[in-house]
């Protein structure tokens, strides 16, 4: 399998995506060959992914079933994951009129789904088939229900890939659960695999989930754009309305983003609109435009996903950003603060979860995005304001 770190412009943070194991079915199991063997093949037939975008061109390609789902903040993922296989199977038999072997595996769907504490209602007008997926064991019953599916689709010469957004809130248990289900089907060689993403907190969570995760994920970083990049996402829709951009603008922009796809995309808007024109944006319209543009990621990006924080999570955050640019260590957060690391741990695992930090490695600490700690400073000008209250 591979983890592909990604950006994703409409959510808070980096990313990072999990995609199963090659899964066409002359693809070699997980165990079947040594790791040099199974790493010579990656290198020579692995694909090279663009985030899931490219996870779901290549998907289409081999003629393979997509659902897409995403994880709630509950971290519950199974019921989400029951209803994408429902419609998996029945798009599969709308398409492919396979019947009877798509009823069984319907039948097993919702035996599962009967299981599920507080699972979703599905409507599948079948007799639930007991025995694959119906034990109560998430574990056990998510990989019955991935070779369920895997077998189908096998069966019929294609695929199923799903798609999962924010896998960063998903149970430890319930991660737990799909790697297995996956190392199941990749053992038998079934043509079923998940891509998701989620924040970079995503590869130690992995890693904790099943100690032979590592030998089923790879983790390549894709960041920030490069300077290039970036000034090209700004470049080319203005040459499609016959505008071009001063270097020294283009730089400025570049400069502030970082290099980041959403504020590029706002930074980019807001030069657009305040530009006197008519077929050039200037330096000088750049920093006119520069105020608009923050105010704009303050209330409509930055504010929506701090509301949430509480004064405690609110100290630690402004505490981070007099640190100055990050990654800073979880014990000078706690010195600034005047408590005690340990004191901190559940103050620090709350904003992890909310995703607004990450953990780049053990004992520090960072913001999920560019530009996060000038906007907490704007927003709390002074640490002692909190700690008044």
């Amino acid at each position: 399998m591979a983890l592909v770190e990604v950006e994703d412009p409409g959510s808070l943070g980096r990313k990072v995506g999990v995609t199963g194991e090659d899964p066409r079915p002359v693809a070699p199991g997980l165990d079947v060959q040594p790791a040099s063997d199974r790493r010579r093949r990656d290198r020579l037939d692995q694909p090279l992914f663009d985030g899931l975008r490219g996870e779901l061109q290549l998907a289409e390609g081999r003629g393979y079933f997509h659902e897409h789902v995403e994880v709630g903040e509950d971290g519950d993922l199974a019921p989400t994951l029951a209803s994408a296989f429902r419609r998996v199977l029945l798009l599969m038999d709308a398409k492919r009129r396979i019947g009877d072997r798509v009823r069984r595996a319907l039948g097993v769907l919702r035996a599962f789904s009967i299981r599920l504490p507080g699972g979703p209602k599905l409507s599948i007008d079948v007799e639930a088939v007991c025995g694959p997926a119906d034990s109560g064991d998430l574990a056990t019953d998510l990989a019955g229900l991935f070779v369920e599916l895997g077998e189908v689709a096998r069966d019929h010469d294609t695929g199923v890939l799903v798609t999962v957004d924010e896998l960063h809130y998903v149970t430890l248990q319930t991660l737990e659960a799909l790697v297995m289900g996956l190392h199941r089907a990749a053992q038998l060689r079934l043509p079923i695999t998940i891509a998701g993403a989620g924040l970079p907190s995503l590869a130690t969570l992995t890693g904790e989930a099943k100690s032979y995760a590592e030998r089923m994920f790879t983790f390549p970083v894709i960041g920030s754009l490069s300077d290039a990049q970036a000034r090209e996402a700004l470049m080319v829709p203005a040459q499609d309305e016959e505008v071009a951009w001063e270097e020294a603008a283009l730089g400025r922009v570049v400069e502030e983003t970082q290099g980041y796809p959403y504020f590029l995309q706002e930074f980019g808007k807001q030069a657009w609109d305040v530009a006197e024109g008519p077929k050039v944006i200037t330096a000088d319209d750049v920093e006119r435009s520069i105020p608009v543009a923050t105010a704009e990621l303050d209330d409509g990006f930055f504010r929506v996903r701090t509301g949430r924080t509480s004064d405690t999570e609110r100290s630690y955050l402004r505490a981070m950003a007099g640190l100055g640019p990050g990654p800073v260590r979880s014990a000078e957060v706690a010195a600034v603060l005047g408590r005690k690391t340990t004191a901190l741990g559940p103050t620090r695992d709350g904003l992890l979860k909310k995703a607004l930090c990450y953990s780049p490695r053990w004992g520090e600490i960072d913001f999920t995005v560019p530009m996060f700690d000038g906007f907490i400073k704007r927003w709390i000008p002074d640490l002692r304001t909190l700690s008044e209250r």
